[in-house]
Parts: structure tokens; C-alpha cells; sequence
């Protein structure tokens, strides 16, 4: 895997932000399709020392919670909305993590904080997201959506927009549009994105990352994003075929037999991997190594320092279209088998 996950030590959390907006906390949702870069790009932001001082909550898709694991070593302050979107089943786990964290601050139990910052699943209609921040008296009072960011793949953005309604309403949303992996893609297919992009939301600026690092303002300047809520869609239905689900492994595993049913899948049903990324466990490795594939596109493994936490069981999220997840565990039973000395 190519460096995405660099592992600087965060920095001290400031005072709590004061803004024209008065006491509330400002918050930033950063959104995205399935493996746009979304967790690169708030890695980078809070190693800067505008990032300083910011509680991340993360929610991912997957019953299993890896972003939110990497993001550890940046920010102090991390909560884990898991299995689930913010759109569906959990946006009353984010009202509730929201007011405990403020809580938390008061009385000492977490660092200070003085900007929140949403990672939202790459499945998440922004809407009732948004809606929630608007309708609920006692959170508007708290809080306030200063900046939604949503971050595009430059390589693959084109057929996202067109395959996947999701990724239109993050990108019709947005204050702001950030365009990811832009070294990976051709000048020609990133100008037909930005034009697809304008049509769709003539209204958001179009900024370039370099592997995950923008202007810090890009996160934190005010945006348009508190309109009215009706402004907002309410449907959260998502495709259809689009399921999660995790794959564990207790013992350290062997680099060959992961990879090459990982090989096998892309070969057979790219297109169908939304995504795939998890630790895995590998023997001979110190700690973790983090793998990451979208579509036909795997990146380069990278072994991280050192795990995240006491839990050194491998676990991969798999987020798939139509692939069951008993055909991806017999594939690796099958990999495993033929791959055994006799």
C-alpha cells in the first residue's frame, strides 16, 4: 500500500473555538464515496496545527471499525459509529455521541476540544444528516455544520456519479469538493469529472489534494451547508446488492494465501468490491498491515509501527455488490488449501 496513512504524533488540543456563530462548536462532515480518500484527508488535516483541538467521530458501514483505528494516533478524541450509516439506523448514536462528548469535556474526561469533525460511512445520504443538526433544538444549540467536504476519486469519480445515486447526493451536498488520486488518473478524465462535477453542484469550489493534504480551510472555513431542511432528501435507501461484513482471523496468517485470493477477487469480480481494507495479522511482521482495495485497484500493503490497540486479530471489511460473504470465505478456504505443502 502507498503511504496513506502517515503516523505523525498529534499535537496538543487547543481551547474551545470561539466564532461569529457565538459559543457552538463547529463541526465539519467530511464525505465520500467508498474508498475516495476521506480518511487520508482528515489524517493529514489533523496533523497540521489547524487539526489540533478537533474530536473525530467516524462512522463506517462494516461491523468492524478500521478508520476509526487509524485515525487514533492523530486525534485524542475518537468515537466509533459502526455498523450502520448516519443516514439509516444510527443518527441517534450521533446525537448521543455528540452530547457526551461535550459532557466528557466539561468535567475532564477527554482532552479540549473546540471543532468537531464527521467522517461519515461512504454510503451516507447527507441530508438527514444535516437535517438532524437543523430539527434538533437542544444539538443546534451546541453545535453548527460549519463546512461539508466531500472528497471525489479522481481516477474512478466519473462512472461513481453515474453507477451510484449516494455519491450524487454527497457531491450535490457539499460546500465543497475535494478531488483525490489525481496522480493516478489522466489529465483528460479528471477535466470530464470536473465538469461533471460542476453540473452537478455549480455552486461548491473544486480544490486538488496531494495524497490527502489541502489547504487546512478547506476543512474549517464556514460554508453554505445550513439551508433549510427541506432542502434536504430524506431517502436513505441504498443501492441495491450493497451489503458489509467482516472476516476475522485469530492467528497470525501468511502473506501468500491473503493475497492471492485477494488477487483471484479482483480478477473475477473487480467491480464488484466497493471496498476492502482492514489489519491483517501477518507472520514476521511487527505490526499491523494495513490493505486496501477499490474495484480492480489494490494499493500497496503497508505495515504500520505498531497496532492501534491490544487487538491483534486480523480483520478485513469487505463491502461488496452481489458477492455473498460465504463465497469470499470459501475462496480463501480454497486458496489456503492448494496453497499447503504436501
Amino acid at each position: 500500500m502507498s503511504l496513506l496513512f502517515p503516523s505523525p504524533a498529534a499535537g496538543r488540543f487547543g481551547r474551545r473555538l470561539r466564532s461569529e456563530r457565538g459559543a457552538r462548536i463547529p463541526v465539519t462532515v467530511v464525505s465520500g464515496f467508498l474508498g475516495s480518500g476521506k480518511t487520508t484527508l482528515v489524517k493529514s488535516f489533523l496533523a497540521r496545527p489547524e487539526g489540533h483541538g478537533t474530536a473525530v467521530v467516524v462512522n463506517e458501514f462494516g461491523a468492524v471499525g478500521i478508520d476509526d483505528a487509524l485515525l487514533r494516533s492523530s486525534a485524542e478524541t475518537t468515537v466509533l459509529l459502526g455498523n450502520g450509516c448516519l443516514c439509516c439506523n444510527t443518527r441517534s448514536d450521533l446525537q448521543v455521541a455528540l452530547r457526551r462528548l461535550v459532557a466528557e469535556r466539561e468535567r475532564g474526561a477527554v482532552p479540549s476540544f473546540g471543532r468537531i469533525l464527521i467522517e461519515t460511512s461512504g454510503l451516507a445520504d447527507l441530508g438527514p444528516i444535516l437535517t438532524t443538526f437543523l430539527t434538533d433544538r437542544a444539538l443546534g444549540g451546541e453545535f453548527h455544520v460549519e463546512a461539508v467536504v466531500t472528497v471525489v476519486d479522481a481516477a474512478r469519480g466519473s462512472q461513481t456519479l453515474e453507477a451510484y445515486c449516494e455519491a450524487r447526493r454527497q457531491t450535490i451536498l457539499a460546500d465543497r469538493l475535494v478531488l483525490s488520486k489525481t496522480d493516478v488518473a489522466d489529465a483528460a478524465t479528471v477535466e470530464r469529472l470536473r465538469e461533471r462535477l460542476r453540473t452537478l453542484n455549480p455552486r461548491a469550489g473544486i480544490v486538488t489534494a496531494d495524497h490527502g493534504a489541502i489547504d487546512p480551510a478547506v476543512l474549517t472555513k464556514a460554508g453554505s451547508a445550513a439551508l433549510s431542511p427541506t432542502s434536504f432528501s430524506a431517502d436513505a435507501v441504498h443501492s441495491d446488492g450493497i451489503g458489509s461484513f467482516v472476516l476475522t482471523h485469530d492467528a497470525p496468517m501468511a502473506w501468500d494465501v491473503f493475497g492471492r485470493t485477494i488477487e483471484t477477487l479482483i480478477a473475477l469480480r473487480g467491480a464488484d468490491l466497493l471496498r476492502v481494507k482492514g489489519f491483517l495479522n501477518v507472520r514476521g511482521c511487527r505490526g499491523p498491515v494495513v490493505v486496501q482495495v477499490v474495484g480492480h485497484l489494490a494499493h500497496p500493503p503497508l505495515e504500520l509501527q505498531a497496532w492501534p490497540d491490544d487487538d491483534q486479530t486480523s480483520r478485513v471489511v469487505f463491502i461488496t455488490r452481489g458477492i455473498a460473504e460465504r463465497e469470499i470465505r470459501d475462496l480463501f478456504a480454497a486458496v489456503k488449501a492448494l496453497s499447503a505443502p504436501h
